[in-house]
């Protein structure tokens, strides 16, 4: 039999396992994740006695508003909105009614985040909503900053990766729940059995029935 060569004193040398390197967004996103309360409720002061609705030069979560499809160049817009907290109800109706059908109801459909868009739409008629994101919240406030773009901008309009709000079938986008926020208020970011809420709402509910009068036909 042969045999068995001794083996070398060659040394097995491991790998060593290679580190993974993140970008600076990776550490945006983690510094959020526990933001230091002390510099948020510092900031949420100022805010609360700054205007309801105030632009910014620089959005203040860099990782998210880029996620969200923002770029630092000429037609792009952020904006910060506070919306008060709590339930939002309809109005009281003022006469037309007995005393037991005088109460309100609370109309919860709408997100927050969609409320602070369609306010930005509303004063601001010459953006377009792109998407938003919270910025922190208190007893009192929610606040976000929201997304604009200018369609009318010849950048906006020569980027190919945004240009396709310029066209009209996007035209006030806000308001007819196109939007991230509002698709999700509006139940269209899971499809369901059960539910219907494709094209809308409305389209699964029964119609009302026939009243009980009878018309007669003149003849």
């Amino acid at each position: 039999m042969a045999e068995k060569k001794p083996k070398g004193n060659k040394k097995e040398t491991k790998q060593e396992p290679q580190k993974s390197v993140h970008g600076m967004y990776y550490y945006i996103k983690k510094a959020w994740k526990k933001p230091d309360s002390k510099v948020l409720m510092a900031r949420m002061k100022e805010w609360r006695e700054s205007p309801t609705q105030i632009k910014v030069e620089k959005p203040l979560r860099l990782d998210r508003a880029r996620a969200l499809g923002y770029k630092d160049k000429k037609g792009f817009v952020v904006i910060r909105v506070k919306v008060k907290r709590g339930g939002h109800k309809r109005p009281r109706p003022i006469k037309g009614r007995r005393g037991k059908r005088m109460h309100t109801r609370k109309n919860l459909k709408m997100s927050y985040k969609w409320i602070a868009e369609q306010r930005v739409a509303n004063k601001h008629t010459n953006l377009e909503v792109l998407n938003s994101y919270k910025i922190g919240k208190d007893g009192i406030n929610y606040f976000y900053e929201v997304i604009c773009v200018d369609p009318q901008r010849p950048e906006i309009k020569n980027d190919k990766t945004i240009n396709w709000i310029v066209n009209r079938k996007n035209k006030n986008r806000v308001f007819r729940g196109l939007t991230s926020s509002a698709k999700k208020s509006r139940g269209l970011r899971d499809k369901s059995p059960t539910n219907k809420n494709r094209p809308s709402r409305r389209a699964g509910q029964k119609p009302n029935p026939p009243s009980g009068r009878r018309y007669i036909l003149h003849r």
